[in-house]
């Protein structure tokens, strides 16, 4: 296959995953704002979709550890990029059709490392930096997000105790409004930056880029533009895990979850760690249930979200490998791995189309969202 060709096949492969990476992570930012009426369904999604578009240009940090941190940017070769994306592409549609928020980041990373180590060797892995930019950030960030959102959701509680609830109900809705925005935009600049920055790893090994250079502007404007519009599509299975079976939310613990989960995320853009938004805001909405008296967090949804967050990783890198192992055999190879990959993804959407679940349904119960027929 022409080495051009491969280049471009990478790049569409990569903006797909960034528009998987969209309808995903909708929930991170508009979940609770969704489950408490804050916000309409649709409404809330355009928001995002629009935020994301300007998080985007905020920052590059995240995607120069992407192009130049977690492997070696001297023995990947744009096929190996390309097997990796398949990899993270099937997670990714696994999780959304099962409903379960797990990391679209740490997918994308699992798919590239199964398929370098596979293609390069372990040496093409930088695994300290792996450790360093990845898993701790991947432990820490959902223990502070929760912590912050207990403290946060505690002391909304004490302060409006005898104020009208009605009152602070309508207070605290405008204000998720402003804190699940804010949630948006940080995802731009963290997630957004991921898809930049296996495009300019692309763009690096096909020669086209020098090695250590900033994504293009048109390589932002594509990510971007990628995961607005799939934001805009909404993850509606994740979208109803996350606001209505993880815990009962109320406003004020919107506002606290949103608030908290916004400012870890900015906190590790300009950090440069490539975070899971997931676990954040999934940290966030957890760490509000405990901060309030009385709220119930279902901790056997937590428990399988935990799961799957521990086999993402593994997972992804598993079918990069096996997608590495079979395209770089040679162009058939390639043309196999999209086929099979193209193929995957259209029986994961026939399948959830049994059980969907739309803006119409997304705040009903998970029976009757499952019973309910599909809106036109």
């Amino acid at each position: 296959m022409d080495f051009s060709l491969i280049v471009l096949v990478v790049i569409v492969a990569a903006l797909a995953f960034d528009f998987t990476n969209g309808f995903h992570d909708t929930a991170n930012a508009m979940a609770t704002s969704i489950a408490t009426g804050a916000l309409k369904p649709r409404v809330a999604v355009a928001i995002s979709a629009v935020l994301n578009l300007v998080g985007a240009f905020l920052s590059i940090e995240v995607a120069k550890t992407i192009s130049g941190g977690i492997v070696d940017d001297t023995k990947v070769t744009p096929v190996v990029i390309f097997a990796g994306l398949v990899g993270a592409i099937v997670w990714n549609l696994v999780t959304w059709l099962v409903g379960l928020p797990s990391s679209s980041s740490h997918a994308l990373f699992g798919g590239l490392i199964g398929a370098t180590w596979i293609a390069s060797g372990a040496d093409a892995v930088h695994f300290a930096k792996v450790v360093e930019k990845v898993l701790i950030p991947a432990i820490a960030s959902p223990v502070v997000a929760g912590v912050v959102a207990i403290a946060g959701t505690f002391l909304v509680y004490r302060i409006t105790a005898k104020a009208r609830q009605d009152v602070v109900g309508k207070g605290f809705k405008t204000g998720q409004v402003l804190s699940a925005s804010l949630v948006s935009l940080a995802h731009g600049t963290n997630d957004a930056q991921k898809t930049m920055g296996v495009i300019t790893l692309a763009l690096i090994a096909g020669g086209s880029l020098a090695p250590g250079s900033n994504p293009p502007v048109w390589v932002i404007l594509a990510s971007g533009a990628a995961i607005a519009l799939g934001t805009y599509f909404g993850g509606w299975r994740i979208i109803q895990t996350m606001g209505k079976k993880l815990t009962e939310i109320q406003t004020p613990q919107g506002f606290a979850a949103e608030t908290s989960s916004a400012a870890v995320i900015l906190a590790s853009s300009h950090l440069g760690f490539a975070l899971s938004t997931t676990h954040v805001t999934s940290g966030g909405i957890i760490g509000s249930g405990l901060g309030r008296k009385l709220a119930e967090v279902r901790w056997g949804v937590a428990g399988k979200m935990v799961i799957a967050w521990a086999l993402t990783l593994p997972a992804a890198a598993i079918v990069g490998a096996i997608a590495a192992a079979v395209s770089t055999r040679g162009s058939w190879g390639t043309v196999l791995v999209g086929g099979v990959g193209v193929l995957l993804a259209l029986g994961i959407w026939l399948a959830s189309r049994r059980n969907p679940v739309t803006p119409a349904t997304v705040n009903n119960e998970p029976e009757a969202a499952e019973a309910a027929p599909v809106a036109a």
